[in-house]
């Protein structure tokens, strides 16, 4: 028996694949006809997944006069049909991924850039195991200022952060559990939420899964059920990078591992020091940041985030459990020995970014690169080199990097860089207000 069988209160399916923006871009189609796309796919034009934030066409993009627009072929990802609890009509999202027209992965698909690493990993014999950590905000942006929106149970708005606060978590509590239902109706492993620096800031991590395009999966329909689900609530709800001036940024952190062919994690020999291919991963994801910092900074509010002392990292470098480097070993359980990658914004494509950290650790396995000594102490106060801190930088870097090309298909490396440099142009017109308004709620 099919899923659209199982549940026949669904009346309308989405189906759609993921841009190098992470929007989805698809279509909306009835029942009865959902089933013929699961059969035969549906086609689209291969550009449709290169556009800009304000999903125009790339000028000068290759795959559209240049070659004619022509269609590729979206057919279902192994996720297949998800439900949308945000919606009012029951509804199913079918998730898809491109080919063109011989029926080959489309290079500038961002879940297939995923798939190429996973690849890489399988021809060796290992499967990373990968979890996440999504911060957001919930906002009122009812008025000419964002600002926290009113607790449902009290209607008193917060008067400043409060870190680890059950109040906090206690005072949206009809959100949070319509949450942790959906997600579970949605396959997401939402575990722990927690009340973030932020004002109106909150993290839930997802759970471990030895299965890295299910992990960003997860990520990404995380991000559209929060941004759904909040406006239900009559609120907003963002992973935009940094909303507020003054209050800590949103981060998407990865917590990564590497399993071996029998299950056992190589970064892991029972020492606080770890495995040679524990420091040969984490100098892999050094050397990748300074080139493939688009990937984890992509748009223009996302450099507003990375600045000292904003508890985001700025320096390149690593700790043992140590918040203020941006390659962590985090405590615990010696056997548990995994690396965290704190670079990113909220504001990713979690399939680009999650094939930018772990490429980036796999060119350190595959080169055998030797980290320099963790350090102990406040990285923000000492002397080393910087993660990019401007947009300019970043494409710059990312276009001319051989690094970036051992992870990213060409195709990926060249759309994404077509579409940042046309975002930048058309950003610079944009007021302070209007680039939130158009970042709040998209990305």
């Amino acid at each position: 028996m099919s899923w659209l069988d199982q549940h026949p209160e669904v009346r309308a399916v989405r189906c759609g694949a993921i841009d190098l923006n992470g929007q989805a871009r698809g279509k909306r189609v009835p029942v009865r006809f959902a089933r013929k796309i699961e059969e035969d796919g549906t086609r689209f034009p291969l550009s449709v997944l290169n556009l800009d934030i304000w999903g125009e066409d790339v000028e000068d993009s290759p795959l559209v006069f240049e070659i004619g627009d022509p269609d590729g072929v979206l057919r279902p990802t192994e996720r297949g049909y998800v439900p949308m609890p945000w919606l009012q009509v029951p509804s199913a999202l079918l998730p898809m991924w491109m080919f063109t027209e011989d029926g080959q992965p489309f290079d500038g698909d961002p879940r297939h850039a995923l798939r190429a690493v996973v690849d890489r990993y399988r021809a060796r014999g290992l499967t990373p195991c990968v979890a996440t950590e999504m911060e957001f905000y919930l906002v009122d942006d009812s008025g000419s200022e964002i600002r926290q929106p009113p607790s449902p149970r009290s209607g008193k708005r917060r008067p400043g952060a409060e870190i680890l606060s059950l109040r906090a978590l206690d005072a949206f509590d009809l959100f949070f559990n319509d949450l942790y239902d959906a997600c579970d109706a949605m396959d997401i492993p939402a575990e722990a939420a927690i009340s973030e620096v932020g004002l109106g800031q909150f993290e839930i991590n997802l759970s471990h899964v030895p299965d890295a395009l299910k992990a960003a999966d997860d990520a990404w329909l995380f991000k559209q059920l929060v941004r759904g689900l909040a406006r239900n609530h009559g609120f907003a709800a963002s992973f935009m990078a940094k909303p507020y001036e003054d209050y800590a940024g949103n981060g998407l952190h990865t917590h990564f591992s590497v399993l071996d062919a029998e299950g056992r994690n190589v970064f892991a020999d029972g020492t606080h020091e770890g495995t040679p291919l524990l420091h040969n991963a984490i100098a892999g994801c050094l050397k990748g940041i300074p080139e493939l910092a688009l990937v984890f900074a992509p748009h223009a509010n996302s450099y507003e985030r990375l600045v000292p002392e904003s508890h985001a990292p700025t320096g390149i470098c690593w700790a043992y459990d140590n918040r203020t480097a941006s390659v962590r070993v985090p405590g615990g359980s010696l056997g548990a020995r995994r690396v965290e990658h704190r670079v990113a914004g909220g504001d990713v494509n979690p399939y680009l970014f999650l094939a930018a950290v772990l490429g980036s650790a796999l060119v350190g396995i595959e080169d055998g690169l030797q980290p320099p000594p963790p350090i102990i102490g406040n990285a923000y106060e000492q002397d080393m080199a910087q993660i990019p801190d401007t947009w300019e930088q970043a494409i710059d870097a990312f276009e001319h990097s051989a690094f970036a090309r051992r992870v990213f298909a060409p195709q990926i490396i060249d759309n994404f860089v077509m579409t940042k440099r046309q975002e930048l142009h058309y950003m610079k017109e944009l007021t302070p207000r209007q680039q939130l308004e158009l970042y709040l709620d998209t990305v």
